[in-house]
């Protein structure tokens, strides 16, 4: 299921919100502007300390790519490359030419260019490996963020009660205000023990899952192309990339799913 984190992060919000209704606590009085504001404004502003303008601003971006969910199309990238290595090894590698023209995704067009230019193997293998390795690490930058946010969230959730429980002390001679003041000092941790642990660590894990399916995807294509440059059997191509995928996704191909999806890359898109 695609939407899987979303799901999750909903449940997890529903089960708080019917235990708080259950132990007799209104909703409202969960809402607490101020405390509001501390976590999301110093959560942010923490995080934006942490990391640089660009790779901030691709939070929101990677948030709603973790909720949407995606999957890798490896069962049909498999299909495509045995029907390559038959044709090259039929009619050689330049056969492929017109092949190369119609993949859409930037990263295996790339490397069967590289193929069908005679570009050495070695030096196809260290270009495509550059590539997975710099995608790899863009994206652990940007689930790093929503890690990093998930250690700054409950921080300053606690110095938001701090300031709270500050403002009650100083209205000690108003004991009719002590319950209320007190109560509101604590919804700001709430607030950020809840973020750190129901948003900003789940969709971090969900991107760092995301980019692992990725990587070995992109490596499965390169252990392809470059089968296909050495001119392997096609049988033997097929079942050396299926060990990179589930057994139970082993055999037919994906029918409808594209190539290549997970975590946003801007250079993909540039590319």
């Amino acid at each position: 299921m695609k939407a899987i984190t979303a799901i999750g992060i909903a449940c997890a919000f529903g089960a708080l919100l019917l235990s708080s209704i259950m132990e007799g606590t209104q909703p409202m009085a969960f809402l607490n502007i101020p405390a509001l504001l501390l976590i999301v404004g110093g959560t942010s502003g923490a995080v934006m300390a942490s990391t640089n303008f660009q790779t901030f601003m691709g939070m929101p971006k990677a948030m709603i790519m973790s909720f949407k969910g995606s999957s890798v199309a490896s069962g049909g990238v498999i299909h495509e490359m045995v029907a390559l290595a038959e044709k090259a090894r039929r009619n050689g590698l330049l056969a492929l030419e017109e092949d190369v023209a119609k993949v859409d995704d930037a990263f295996t067009k790339k490397g069967l260019q590289l193929v069908v230019d005679g570009t050495d193997s070695d030096l196809v293998r260290t270009i495509l490996e550059s590539e997975v390795d710099g995608m790899s690490q863009r994206h652990g930058q940007i689930a790093g963020m929503f890690t990093t946010a998930g250690g700054f969230a409950p921080t300053l959730g606690i110095i938001g009660t701090v300031m709270g429980l500050i403002h009650v002390l100083e209205n000690l001679s108003a004991p009719s205000t002590l319950g209320p003041a007190i109560s509101g000092a604590f919804i700001a941790t709430l607030y950020g023990v809840s973020s750190a642990n129901l948003i900003f660590l789940p969709v971090g894990n969900k991107l760092k899952e995301m980019s692992a399916a990725e990587v070995n995807h992109r490596y499965m294509v390169l252990e392809a192309i470059l089968s296909i440059q050495a001119g392997d059997n096609p049988r033997v191509l097929a079942e050396k990339l299926e060990a990179y995928i589930a057994p139970a996704q082993r055999g037919a191909p994906e029918k409808g799913a594209p190539a290549v999806a997970a975590v946003p890359d801007e250079e993909r898109k540039a590319a």
